[in-house]
């Protein structure tokens, strides 16, 4: 076996988000991308609708937010699976998260991308109404 087809047959590892996970950031708050630093429900780490701390590591350089400001935001995608009352799995490419307050409202104005109908369930309803497209 060679070393380029042992490289393509290994899966990649989706684990809960936790600390030091990098996730881009799908609103117009003016972050890009945030580091988690804490996962507020849980102990392993957070899944889809779970609110974490996240620290701001690159950012628009004229928006709400800037570089270095602790946030809290809500994970809206996910790269591992989480199962449905119906038996499918929904599973995201990235992780995403939309940034909010400490009330659990959106920074930004609009959510780019899509969005699971699961965040109903957490009471996310705002982001669920900025959304273009729910999943």
């Amino acid at each position: 076996m060679t070393c380029g087809n042992y490289f393509s047959q290994v899966k990649q590892q989706r684990t809960f988000i936790q600390m030091r996970t990098v996730l881009k950031v799908v609103d117009n708050s003016g972050a890009k991308q945030v580091m988690c630093i804490q996962a507020l429900k849980g102990k392993k780490g957070a899944r889809l609708g779970d609110t974490i701390v996240a620290s701001v590591k690159e950012a628009h350089p004229n928006g709400k937010v800037k570089k270095g400001k602790v946030v809290y935001a809500v994970v809206v995608r996910a790269a591992m699976q989480k199962g449905r009352c119906d038996g499918s799995q929904v599973r995201f490419d990235d992780n995403a998260v939309v940034l909010v307050d400490k009330q659990g409202q959106p920074i930004g104005t609009r959510v780019f991308g899509s969005v699971p109908h699961e965040l109903r369930k957490k009471k996310h309803v705002k982001i669920l109404t900025l959304a273009g497209h729910i999943a």
